[in-house]
């Protein structure tokens, strides 16, 4: 079988084509090597690695319905497949790092809103001193002002794990060694 080192610990993916060119997107006018995947392609092998051990090593294992092809077509997948995952994971990369300045930008602007709130809220609460409606829209004022940390707390706590665990498993598919199995022919 031609193809990178396979390890023997690793989990396998296995996808069965007529062709190689059916990895890829017919659509894309790219050279061959910076083609896309297929999106069905692309979406069969990220679900089945997501499914298996965040830790284990990957190998894409390419069954074809025909008999061998060129000596370096493996390789040629290798790089294609490879290069394709890096720049998705650069892709996440980027997205996360947009996510955390957006996050940045807004922790300031509610940080800003919720000290304006506290202070509105004591100001109004002093000018009403004895009143209900004072102590009300003191309450009032503080709520909305934490309502404006929503959106921040949202991003350092909870936004930023998917885009971190997408870029991990795209890290992984770059990195997967690509073997190749022909239809009851062998290998050139």
């Amino acid at each position: 079988m031609p193809g990178d080192h396979i390890s023997p610990r690793g989990e396998l993916i296995e996808i069965h084509l007529a062709e190689s060119k059916q990895l890829f997107n017919a659509i894309d006018p790219a050279p061959f090597r910076e083609k896309d995947l297929d999106p069905k392609a692309e979406a069969f092998i990220v679900d089945w690695a997501r499914e298996l051990p965040a830790k284990a090593p990957l190998t894409l294992t390419v069954l074809l319905d025909r008999p061998a092809g060129l000596p370096d077509e493996a390789q040629v997948l290798r790089e294609a497949v490879s290069q394709y995952f890096g720049m998705r994971s650069q892709a996440s990369r980027q997205r996360l790092k947009r996510l955390f300045k957006i996050g940045r930008t807004s922790l300031l602007i509610g940080l800003l809103f919720l000290t304006l709130s506290f202070v509105l809220g004591e100001v109004i609460e002093s000018a009403l001193r004895g009143q209900r409606i004072g102590e009300l829209l003191r309450e009032s004022f503080a709520i909305g002002g934490w309502v404006a940390m929503w959106r921040p707390l949202e991003v350092f706590l909870y936004d930023w794990w998917p885009l971190r665990s997408e870029r991990k498993l795209y890290d992984r598919l770059s990195a997967m060694p690509v073997e190749v199995r022909y239809g009851g022919h062998e290998a050139p």
